[in-house]
């Protein structure tokens, strides 16, 4: 296979894994049931999830076509787009569930999958933080990358989990 048609594969496979989480939960029969502020903050949290699949090509320069310059700027825009969702997606819930959200923010939610959004969470802003600040720190560049990978890997990881117990929790117990 010559590098076009790679790269095309690559592309189209990563493009479909993305919005293959965004399209079946717009298929999801629940959100007849769900008002404005649940389904945005459902959304949001979806949309982080597809994101995260393309940050670690980003930061690895994996991307074919994708000048390293460019994967740099896209991986550090879509780190500030994961943070804006994650907030839209607490916000939203919030919005829609007050207590339940709180709950959750305060570990005492009776649902499983909240301790792994909770570590998500606070994951994340740890990670915008040391992003924002690692100059202002004085971390050295390898120990920077080091909690960098540490908590993208927390985020991952949690994100995951706490998508694959929501999921279970919707289904129909028929």
């Amino acid at each position: 296979m010559n590098l076009r048609l790679a790269a095309i594969a690559i592309w189209t496979v990563l493009a479909v894994v993305m919005a293959g989480p965004v399209g079946l939960a717009a298929t999801s029969p629940y959100l007849a049931y769900r008002d404005v502020f649940y389904i945005t903050g459902g959304f949001a949290g979806i949309v982080v999830l597809s994101l995260l699949v393309v940050q670690p090509l980003l930061a690895g320069r994996l991307l074919p076509g994708v000048r390293s310059s460019i994967a740099r700027r896209w991986h550090r825009r879509i780190g500030a787009i994961v943070v804006f969702g994650v907030l839209l997606h607490v916000g939203g819930l919030y919005i829609a569930s007050p207590q339940d959200t709180l709950d959750a923010l305060l570990l005492v939610s009776p649902t499983p999958f909240s301790i792994y959004g909770v570590a998500a969470l606070l994951a994340v802003i740890v990670t915008a933080v040391l992003a924002i600040m690692r100059q202002k720190l004085g971390l050295r560049y390898t120990i920077w990358r080091l909690l960098h990978n540490a908590l993208a890997i927390v985020i991952v990881v949690a994100t995951v989990i706490h998508a694959v117990q929501i999921e279970g929790a919707m289904e129909d117990n028929v």
